[in-house]
């Protein structure tokens, strides 16, 4: 016989158990809080399907998409900086890039999506290593500027951009701007040791179960940190980053408001509230997130001084696993209900 939930913790416990037998993903991670920091949190699950170990809360899940607004916001403190600025041309700090309409493009744009840059581009499968991918995204065809379309050649481009401009590895950049100073500490660009780390795709291209390694496969043939995916991180390290960013304390003020998209609606970085279609109506307008495709997201939501993780490997064995999309917009649902947040502890 069920046992009703007594508390909402025990609520989002019991969604995520009944997602895992559904055979929705073998792990999960969640955790949700405001800018006083984390009030609850939890984990479900094994590493994989076969394992027997449970996973605890330093279980490191493949972040994928979700290391875009990491990366955006270690941009976005060298423009605060002076070292670059929101206007700045991708070709202004790549000359090496040829003239195309993406060295034409502003990093405003980039971080917006509103560049024109592609949508998914399956690159790797022509472009077998790092130099020949490099060379065809700098020559990929772009649409008219302006209207929203969610690109991850944006990002890589970004990510580019932000190591010449800093001077030093992505990698390094990211953990100097944000990760650092947030006490981060687990969230880092893979590989990162398979022991740690939950599976997620078995991959037909690699022939084997991707574990400790990055899910993408752009990001595999690129070989190093990269501006779209390729970051590993644990639910407690993305909600001490939703605290900072409810309490502001990454960007000056007029940047911050820009990064929310106060203005405009258009944050920087991240996806914009009519973009979020697994957030109900119990999320104001300024409400704000990302998602990745192996199942992870992290949404702010500033009016009603909240934020919320859940992270999951979705794609595990499969990424042609059902169902999912309708597990996030329950979470979502579920801890925007009465009862939440629930009282410090």
């Amino acid at each position: 016989m069920s046992v009703e939930p007594t508390d909402p913790a025990s609520a989002v416990q019991e969604l995520l158990s009944s997602a895992r037998e559904e055979g929705r993903f073998s792990a999960a991670a969640w955790a949700v809080g405001s800018s006083a920091g984390t009030r609850a949190h939890g984990v479900v699950g094994t590493p994989a399907h076969d394992d027997e170990q449970p996973i605890d809360e330093d279980a490191l899940f493949d972040l994928a998409s979700v290391t875009k607004p990491i990366v955006a916001l270690a941009l976005l403190r060298l423009v605060d900086r002076g070292a670059l600025h929101l206007g700045t041309q991708v070709g202004e700090v790549l000359p090496d890039w040829p003239d195309t309409p993406l060295a034409r493009t502003d990093l405003r744009s980039l971080l917006t999506h509103t560049s024109g840059a592609p949508g998914p581009t399956p690159l790797w499968r022509e472009h077998r290593d790092r130099d020949a991918l490099l060379r065809a995204l700098a020559r990929l065809e772009l649409d008219p500027p302006g209207r929203w379309c969610y690109s991850s050649m944006g990002f890589i481009t970004l990510g580019l951009v932000a190591e010449r401009a800093a001077g030093v590895p992505l990698d390094r950049l990211v953990s100097r701007e944000v990760t650092g100073p947030l006490g981060m500490h687990r969230t880092t660009y893979g590989p990162v040791d398979p022991r740690r780390a939950v599976a997620t795709e078995d991959c037909p291209w690699r022939g084997v179960v991707v574990r400790g390694q990055v899910h993408d496969e752009n990001a595999v043939v690129l070989g190093e940190a990269a501006g779209h995916a390729g970051l590993f991180g644990t639910a407690g390290d993305l909600g001490r980053l939703g605290t900072a960013l409810l309490r502001r304390e990454l960007l000056s003020p007029e940047l911050d408001r820009a990064m929310r998209g106060a203005e405009d609606g258009r944050p920087l970085g991240w996806w914009p509230r009519e973009q979020c279609s697994y957030l109900g109506g119990e999320y104001g307008a300024d409400a704000f997130g990302h998602t990745g495709f192996t199942g992870t997201s992290l949404v702010l939501d500033p009016s009603a001084d909240r934020w919320a993780v859940l992270l999951t490997n979705r794609v595990h064995p499969t990424r042609e696993s059902e169902g999912f999309g309708a597990v996030r917009e329950a979470f979502h649902r579920e801890v925007a209900g009465p009862g939440w947040p629930p009282p410090p502890v």
